[in-house]
């Protein structure tokens, strides 16, 4: 069975759950709060910072060209992508530049990215690929799933647009490919660890947005 094969059949439930979260569903119907959306897409767009800069750390440590080049380019290239899609609602929302430099990461964001940036830092690379993997392809999934069930006009549909779009859905291939290629006898229990808690964090993040779920305060 390949890595990516059993990855998704680890995931299953897990990521049923996340097709039937409250976020997921009210944003196929277009009655997703534009207050919830607000509070998710600005912290993606602080997610998507330290994202980018995992991706690169994968391009960088790449053991041949063409991975090298998947993660520089095709990678990358989603991230524009992304980044083109929060200026379009970040700026329908009123949010301006400088309030995202100096907005604070969630706790599901930072944990998110902190798990990430240590697994870059600390694991062979085809963990860190496994690790990747998930945010490429649950977005790919959830996308498709919601294209099937949206509702017409909805406000929400640039996202939906965005992460259904053909293009997103090589550059996802690719990565699971390079998955499946760089998958070794030794790694593959610590790369199912690596995209499974990848997945969880998927969800935390889609949970905590639509919770609103911010820092306690006891002032």
């Amino acid at each position: 069975m390949r890595f990516s094969d059993e990855a998704w059949q680890r995931t299953k439930a897990l990521r049923a759950a996340i097709d039937h979260l409250p976020f997921n569903r009210e944003l196929a119907a277009g009655t997703l709060s534009p207050e919830r959306f607000r509070f998710y897409i600005l912290q993606d767009a602080i997610y998507l910072g330290q994202y980018s800069r995992v991706l690169s750390l994968a391009s960088a440590k790449a053991p041949d060209a063409a991975s090298l080049q998947a993660f520089g380019q095709s990678a990358l290239g989603a991230i524009a992508v992304e980044q083109r899609l929060h200026a379009h609602y970040l700026a329908e929302f009123g949010v301006e530049p400088a309030a995202i430099a100096g907005a604070e990461p969630t706790p599901d964001c930072l944990a998110y990215t902190s798990f990430l940036l240590a697994t870059a830092h600390q694991d062979p690379w085809p963990v860190l690929v496994a690790a990747l993997l998930p945010c490429f392809w649950i977005y790919w999934e959830v996308a498709q799933a919601i294209v099937r069930k949206a509702a017409p006009r909805n406000r929400y549909q640039a996202w939906i647009d965005t992460y259904a779009d053909p293009a997103f859905g090589e550059a996802v291939r690719r990565v699971i490919d390079i998955a499946d290629s760089a998958a070794t006898a030794d790694l593959r229990d610590p790369m199912l660890t690596a995209f499974i808690r990848s997945t969880q964090y998927e969800y935390l993040f889609w949970e905590g947005a639509y919770s609103q779920r911010a820092w306690p305060k006891f002032d």
